[in-house]
């Protein structure tokens, strides 16, 4: 079946939602899959060694109201020229809406995916959840990435036919990917890692990512663990805060900052660690509705130490693949941390049942069938 994916979010752009839809399309048959991404500088690259065709168009007027109009036109004009029969539809406010009268005057069904931002709009504005509940009642299904997001779905939208979970998985090429051991002793030496304990986190410095919390658990864990280093791969707006906070604790002598990396480096890093730990938390109405990065950390056969919050529980199996902690009580999330790091053949029990997990499970190939 032709199918069009409509996303305002798409590689080489970074994200979860990026990846997620990028995912999708690699899992999808080429000959019968188009993607509508916003333009970008670097799309040539990218777009030229995938299989299938993707558009790249501005999908908003500059001055004429509705601006997704213009979106609509042009879909119209590429569902005639490629002879679409379907369309997979992100970013439900506003791309929705193009979404429900294309079905309307063509015919066309869609299919919306959901990714946790279009649920906590649609619930904190009375009209934009009457919208939202019409087109997702319009859709041929509405996919989520977590039960966490389905229940969050059905309390906003309680009666929908269909709702389908497809889990965000990492990439085929990160679990496939060989580690060359010469490179990853270089890394270890250029790191000073020799003889140290390695606890890694992987998120971007934003609210609800706990960064502020383990800096101030980190002196109370060296009193166990002396030889302990933590690694933060990522960035964000928060990380002039972060630094001052690890300043304030002197804790730069144990903090390796390594900032953003591709996604072809990632794997060795995660390589170099003993443990994964992510303290993620509620941010006033936002929560996490799930968490690839423990499934890559688990691919790599690390234990993972993280937050009790929305989807979490769903990557993580407390006390099988990892620990699930409230990050307010410090002192269980230091003695979690402390006892993953001192109990080797713990954290390896924990490790490779988190890795068979992953393997069974959470490839994309099984997922995207869920579709069918």
């Amino acid at each position: 079946m032709k199918t069009l994916i409509v996303t305002l979010e798409y590689p080489p752009q970074v994200g979860g939602i990026a990846n997620y839809i990028y995912n999708l399309a690699l899992h999808l048959n080429p000959e019968e899959t188009i993607v509508y991404a916003p333009p970008d500088k670097r799309q040539a690259d990218f777009d030229n060694i995938n299989k299938w065709k993707t558009y790249r168009l501005n999908p908003y007027f500059g001055f004429i109201w509705p601006q997704w109009l213009r979106l609509y036109f042009q879909l119209s004009t590429l569902i005639k020229a490629e002879k679409i029969e379907q369309l997979y539809i992100n970013h439900v406010l506003p791309v929705g809406y193009v979404a429900f009268l294309i079905k309307k005057i063509k015919n066309i069904p869609y299919t919306l995916f959901l990714h946790g931002t279009d649920i906590e709009i649609a619930a904190a504005h009375t009209s934009k959840r009457k919208k939202f509940i019409k087109l997702c009642k319009q859709a041929k299904a509405v996919v989520v990435n977590s039960e966490f997001l389905k229940n969050k779905l059905l309390a906003v939208a309680d009666d929908l036919s269909d709702v389908r979970i497809i889990y965000p998985c990492p990439s085929d090429d990160f679990v496939d990917e060989k580690i060359d051991q010469d490179q990853l002793a270089t890394l270890r030496a250029k790191l000073a890692l020799g003889g140290k304990r390695v606890i890694i986190t992987v998120a971007r410095m934003v609210e609800g990512k706990g960064y502020p919390h383990l800096v101030r658990m980190l002196p109370e864990i060296l009193k166990k663990v002396p030889n302990l280093v933590w690694l933060i791969v990522g960035d964000g707006p928060k990380n002039n805060e972060i630094f001052a906070m690890i300043q304030k604790n002197n804790l730069q002598n144990v903090v390796r900052f390594v900032g953003s990396i591709g996604a072809t480096e990632l794997k060795k890093y995660y390589s170099l660690a003993d443990l994964f730990v992510l303290l993620t938390h509620k941010d006033e109405n936002h929560e996490e509705a799930w968490g690839t990065v423990f499934l890559e950390a688990a691919v790599c056969g690390l234990p993972v130490v993280a937050g009790q919050v929305g989807g979490v529980g769903e990557a993580v199996l407390n006390e099988q693949t990892g620990v699930l902690v409230d990050v307010h009580q410090e002192q269980q999330v230091t003695e979690s941390i402390v006892r993953l790091l001192n109990d080797s053949k713990l954290a390896r029990q924990y490790g490779q049942a988190g890795q068979e997990r992953v393997l069974s499970y959470f490839r994309w190939k099984k997922e995207v069938l869920k579709l069918q």
